[in-house]
């Protein structure tokens, strides 16, 4: 589960109990591993298939124009493939065709085939890759979803160097087998290939399988009309990339944050030897540093970021990666520089991964396959754009000495100058990014960030579900409780429902004292009694619920105390939410559930019941700052909160608070019997 204020991120690995994602994982380690693979032995073929430096270099480039052209053509179109077949289906013809291309591409022995293949090859991936990311949060869960894109990352980067071992080791493996059998000394990459497409063929039998939720845009609509056509899908799926915010925002960062590692790796060479004045081992070391950086900041900027707004976290991570490539651009020192490098590729991975898990959780999953299709393809357009342009326009600039006053001389360097600028913008691409995304106006970001400096606690994050219900007196929590469990009930899980106060014997006591009209409390030793409660009801009740992984449904919790006490009471919030998190741990709910009622109404529901306790005694103007105290909340962090009109058919209701728990859980089977 999730807590906004301070949160201890557990291990990734923890998502991989989950059977069907850990299936999938396997399935996506195969093929990136394959892919890294297939790209060395690819180009290394190419490389022998032509005689002479210059046609050995065209070959080699070939392969990558080849490689890279599809996410042209085809990157929208694939996605929108997702979002209408079968995504379990689509995957596995993905890998069995890899396969087949892979088999065939030893066996022709012809460049023009290779290029061809490699083509297609990519091509089929970028099918693959959007029907992946659009079956994971299906799989995990919103509350685990983060953890399951920091594995997926740490497969796609990770299994580069492992990829480059294999390949060296086959290699050996080739020349040892080279004197017995003349097919290894001719073909000495064949085997490579080989290993490459049996990858492939393994992770379509893992995917096969899989139990994955179909996309809804697969089959007809409720009122029977057929789902739009694949092109439609296709303008569809622009379309609503350019009209909401938050994948506008998204889209422009993390092109950003690409393009600052891009153009790392694109002119690391020339910025080793001349700006550096090293030579091979240095552009190692830079190149070396992006990834490892990349691989940091993917596994441990979640576990750093805490609790922090992951919205909010997104524009300063790509800004920090931009001004690492201004200081790099500046300072010309090896040491210097690789640290520079280090902490470009870590900001790039945070913002990465936080991108990708938003673009998970908040895209509705009917059109989650084209957002991740349009994200890849324009990735691989941005790479490209940057690989092959800054290395000429740096060219362009040369290097120039430029007199200063007196005898001072200032040299300028191409490489330097297009690094410090694609620095510039990628710093402005980040506060462009944060000011679309930003879901705390208002409150200083330098607040936040202090905050996570200053945090000396760790909330414990457990496998279950913490579902809230709040509202008003005479909101309906009840009933909407009970539905609310059934569903999940009928679904096959572990559901809890349980309230505050009063879950537990001690906290039975303090409900009748707390509800009690004659009881004469004190505001102040009220809030006190909901704390000692609440203490005793996560100690006994909570906690052990979350830890086995149930689904727990809480009728109030911290927030009620922040709108009757802090609100209602009129005690300063800060006080009530310092006492509550104590009494807490920090532990919060992964989602609120508002039911929203006028007090005059909810009050008259309520005083049908029976005899109004202590509570709903208090006056109209108590009721109302209550319920501007729960809009208060739900407006300083919508993420977490759904506000629902309890005013409607319970009927109308029940099905909103469905909906946000659907997206919230995995689905209910993940594994085909």
């Amino acid at each position: 589960m999730t807590a906004p204020v301070t949160a201890e991120v557990p291990p990734p690995t923890g998502v991989l109990r989950n059977s069907g994602f850990r299936r999938l994982y396997t399935a996506l380690a195969l093929s990136s591993f394959g892919d890294w693979l297939g790209f060395l032995a690819t180009t290394a073929l190419a490389a022998q298939l032509v005689e002479g430096f210059s046609a050995q270099a065209y070959a080699t480039g070939g392969v990558l124009v080849f490689r890279l052209l599809p996410a042209v053509l085809l990157g929208p179109l694939a996605g929108a493939f997702a979002d209408r077949f079968d995504r379990r289906r689509t995957m596995v013809v993905c890998d069995c065709i890899r396969f087949a291309l892979f088999v065939s591409i030893p066996l022709s022995g012809s460049l023009v085939y290779l290029l061809v293949a490699s083509f297609f090859i990519e091509a089929v991936s970028l099918f693959w890759i959007p029907a992946k990311e659009a079956s994971v949060p299906n799989l995990v869960g919103r509350n685990q979803l983060e953890q399951a894109n920091q594995l997926s990352l740490i497969a796609t980067y990770g299994s580069a160097p492992v990829a480059a071992a294999v390949f060296a080791g086959l290699g050996l493996v080739s020349r040892a087998l080279g004197n017995p059998f003349e097919f290894f000394s001719t073909r000495p990459v064949d085997l490579a290939l080989y290993v490459n497409a049996a990858t492939f063929l393994f992770s379509a039998l893992t995917i096969a399988r899989l139990d994955i939720t179909s996309p809804k845009g697969a089959a007809p609509g409720a009122d029977g009309e057929p789902p739009p056509g694949l092109l439609a899908s296709v303008r569809e799926g622009i379309g609503f990339a350019r009209q909401d915010p938050l994948v506008r925002g998204l889209l422009v960062g993390m092109l950003g944050s690409l393009a600052a590692g891009g153009a790392i790796i694109a002119q690391g060479q020339l910025f080793a030897t001349t700006v550096l004045g090293g030579g091979q081992a240095a552009y190692g070391l830079l190149f070396g540093s992006v990834f490892l950086g990349i691989a940091g900041g993917v596994a441990l900027g979640p576990r750093l970021l805490g609790g922090l707004s992951r919205r909010r976290a997104f524009g300063p991570a790509i800004v920090g990666a931009g001004s690492a490539l201004v200081f790099m651009a500046l300072v010309p020192n090896l040491f210097l520089a690789v640290v520079a490098t280090l902490l470009v590729g870590g900001f790039a991975g945070v913002a990465y991964v936080i991108g990708i898990t938003l673009l998970g959780a908040e895209v509705p999953d009917d059109r989650r396959g084209r957002t991740f299709g349009l994200v890849q393809s324009l990735m691989r357009i941005d790479l490209l754009l940057v690989t092959g342009t800054t290395p000429f326009i740096s060219g362009a600039i040369g290097r120039r000495e430029v007199d200063l006053p007196g005898e001072a001389v200032y040299t300028v360097n191409g490489v330097a100058v297009t690094l410090f600028v694609g620095g510039l913008l990628a710093i402005s691409v980040g506060v462009l990014s944060f000011k679309r995304m930003d879901d705390r106006p208002g409150v200083p970001l330098l607040t936040d960030l202090l905050g996570l400096l200053k945090r000396v606690e760790h909330v414990p994050v457990f496998p279950g579900t913490f579902i809230a219900l709040e509202g008003g007196e005479g909101a309906g929590k009840s009933t909407q409780l009970a539905l609310l469990a059934a569903w999940l009930r009928e679904q096959g899980r572990d559901v809890v429902v349980t309230r505050e106060p009063g879950a537990t014997p001690a906290g039975a006591r303090i409900r009748a004292l707390l509800l009690d009209p004659q009881s004469g409390l004190s505001p102040r030793s009220e809030a006190l009694l909901y704390a000692a409660d609440r203490a005793q009801h996560l100690a006994t009740v909570l906690e052990p619920a979350l830890r086995r992984g149930a689904v727990v449904l809480c009728d109030r919790y911290v927030d009620s105390s922040l709108a009757y006490q802090g609100a209602g009471r009129e005690i300063a919030r800060d006080e009530v939410e310092r006492l509550s998190t104590w009494a807490t741990g920090g532990v919060r709910p992964d989602v609120v559930l508002l039911l929203d009622v006028d007090p005059a109404v909810g009050l008259a529901r309520a005083r049908d019941v029976g005899a109004p306790d202590r509570i709903e005694a208090e006056s109209l103007d108590f009721h109302r700052r209550v319920r501007q105290g729960f809009l208060d909340l739900a407006a300083r962090a919508p993420e977490r909160y759904l506000v629902v009109a309890a005013d409607q058919p319970p009927a109308v209701v029940q099905h909103a608070l469905r909906a946000r728990v659907a997206k919230l859980l995995p689905a209910p089977a993940t594994v085909a019997a």
